[in-house]
């Protein structure tokens, strides 16, 4: 029963692979056209062959008029498989390539599209592997491989059809030996499906595992996590090792088992076609051809199981791209909104999990122009709150209204427009200062640009650059995380949104820096021509949010105290609490 569902699987998959394939059909009928014409060739190769002996050990001279006809037949003949097998291949591989690209298309848009709570479930490397190497799985197998086995069926068949012509006996004992090759690479390729899908899994756990590494190099080493992580990666090392071990093993007996039947087949051929020789039934010539017939015959049937292996992997790569497209799509439709500048959070419920509550029951007004700063202890939901406004998840319960309509009823990205946002980890890009500072804003002339960077003062740090705006940075290329953040700053100066969040945006920087980007914050938030925009402020530095119009302090989350920060201290609560605490701890 088991092996049944996974046929099912399998031809599931098959199926949904035929979607991409049908786009290139067109090459893939020149690519089955010139795989016929190179058999046909193949075919009639030892016909000339035989016919060439023939003149030379038939009764009589030598007929080198025919002799010298059936070589230049021969010579085209070879040179045809030549010219229509590399055309064959010219057509699948192209094939392949643009089938390849467009599952690598739709896996990276699902992963584009997907929501962020699936993004967050799955490992960075595991998912980039889906992308990549199992992508590549699917050409290298699937694709090529169907070319292949084609073509491999057409000389069977061929070659079956011209041994009934020369001596049908002969042609029937080795027809009636075929099965049991076929017969032991189905059952070997069916027993090693598991194998191959169990080393696929864990290749992306692999990638996963290097992936982390990788990004967490520093903490790793600060830890002295090294020798762990090696432990770590060694044991998924090894488990790569053990399932495409066993894979290679089983899948590997496929091949010397049917060469061995095909060499039976070629014995059994040898034997009659001597027999039928003797009794003056079949002339040397005919028994040449029988003879490379029947070589012919098994060669295909050892390519196809040679085709089988790399076909086991394509199907389980396949399997993982395809899962990858089937992820949750996250709808974004809806009206687009234009502006917005204030938002009022009405009876907000929110959970990562069911069985664990995050948010209950949470009410706020935040009119055009206010500053509200969010403190509280780590996982009282501050960051929870932010992903709420941003809508990279959606509340449970309760409404979040934007100028006083549903934020539901708008698309994702028209709200998302509508925010400017730094966070904790700031990002750049590999690309030239202007591409990032342009990030948000593609179309930006250099003025504008340079007038946002001035305005995030960080014109003269980017005029020392070597080339100035035109320096290509990266995200580990010695830029320091402060600069980071008046780069990404700079951004939201150019696109100039109604709301901002500074997300912890100063954790992780010095004072000096600190103060900057406090700065270039206040500028966006209080602009020159006099309109305030609105602000949400996340912080543990509480020294940050004195100025704030409005104060929450969370706890499991649900607010427990707000106010400004004078009304908080006088309240002489949780907040005051923790402002003292940290204020000593400054002092000290």
């Amino acid at each position: 029963m088991k092996n049944k569902k996974l046929s099912k699987k399998q031809s599931a998959t098959v199926r949904r692979l035929m979607k991409y394939l049908k786009p290139h059909a067109g090459l893939i009928v020149c690519a089955f056209l010139f795989a016929v014409i190179t058999a046909a060739a193949s075919l009639f190769t030892p016909v000339i062959i035989g016919r060439a002996v023939d003149c030379i050990v038939g009764a009589g001279a030598v007929d080198f008029k025919k002799l010298t006809l059936y070589v230049c037949i021969l010579a085209g003949l070879i040179g045809a498989v030549m010219l229509f097998q590399w055309l064959m291949n010219l057509c699948a591989q192209r094939a392949a390539h643009l089938t390849v690209r467009d599952a690598r298309r739709d896996g990276f848009a699902s992963l584009i599209d997907a929501p962020l709570k699936y993004i967050d479930g799955q490992s960075p490397g595991d998912l980039a592997a889906r992308i990549s190497v199992d992508a590549d799985q699917i050409a290298d197998g699937i694709v090529q491989g169907s070319t292949q086995i084609f073509m491999g069926v057409v000389t069977i068949i061929g070659t079956l059809v011209f041994m009934i012509l020369i001596n049908p006996w002969i042609a029937l004992a080795v027809a009636a030996l075929t099965p049991l090759s076929l017969l032991v690479s189905y059952f070997v390729a069916r027993g090693t499906h598991k194998y191959f899908t169990q080393q696929t899994r864990v290749r992306g756990e692999l990638y996963g595992t290097s992936e982390e590494t990788i990004r967490n190099r520093a903490l790793i080493a600060a830890y002295g996590y090294a020798p762990r992580a090696e432990r770590k990666f060694g044991a998924t090392n090894d488990e790569f090792k053990d399932c495409g071990f066993k894979a290679t093993f089983f899948s590997s007996l496929v091949n010397p088992s049917t060469r061995l039947i095909n060499s039976l087949v070629y014995a059994v051929a040898a034997v009659m076609s001597t027999v039928f020789a003797i009794e003056g039934a079949v002339s040397i010539g005919e028994i040449t051809q029988l003879l490379l017939f029947a070589n012919q015959f098994a060669r295909p049937l050892n390519e196809i199981t040679g085709v089988i292996t790399e076909f086991q992997t394509s199907l389980a790569a396949a399997k993982r791209i395809l899962d990858l497209t089937d992820a949750e799509k996250q709808d974004d439709s809806g009206d687009a909104l234009q502006t917005c500048n204030a938002i009022t959070i009405d009876g907000l419920d929110f959970s990562y999990t069911p069985e664990k509550p995050l948010i209950q029951d949470l009410n706020v007004d935040v009119p055009q122009g206010t500053l509200v700063a969010i403190v509280g202890r780590t996982g009282c939901g501050k960051t929870t709150l932010i992903n709420l406004l941003m809508r990279f998840y959606d509340p449970d319960g309760g409404r979040i209204l934007l100028d006083g309509e549903d934020a539901a009823q708008y698309t994702r990205s028209s709200v998302r427009a509508n925010f400017g946002m730094v966070l904790q980890d700031s990002w750049v890009f590999k690309g030239t200062v202007r591409d990032n500072i342009a990030y948000g804003k593609p179309d930006a002339t250099d003025e504008e640009v340079r007038a946002a960077a001035k305005a995030a003062d960080i014109d003269g740090f980017i005029e020392r650059m070597p080339n100035g705006y035109d320096t290509v940075i990266d995200d580990g290329d010695g830029i320091s995380q402060g600069q980071k953040q008046l780069i990404n700053i700079a951004r939201i100066m150019l696109t100039d949104p109604p709301m901002l969040i500074l997300d912890e945006a100063t954790s992780n920087i010095d004072t000096r820096t600190e103060k900057r980007v406090q700065a270039a914050f206040d500028k966006l938030l209080r602009p020159e021509n006099g309109k305030k925009k609105t602000g949400f402020v996340v912080a543990h530095r509480l020294s940050t949010i004195v100025n704030a119009d409005m104060i929450l302090v969370m706890d499991s989350g649900k607010i427990i105290e707000r106010g400004t920060h004078k009304e908080l201290l006088n309240k002489n609560g949780a907040y005051a609490a923790l402002y003292k605490a940290q204020f000593a701890r400054e002092s000290a």
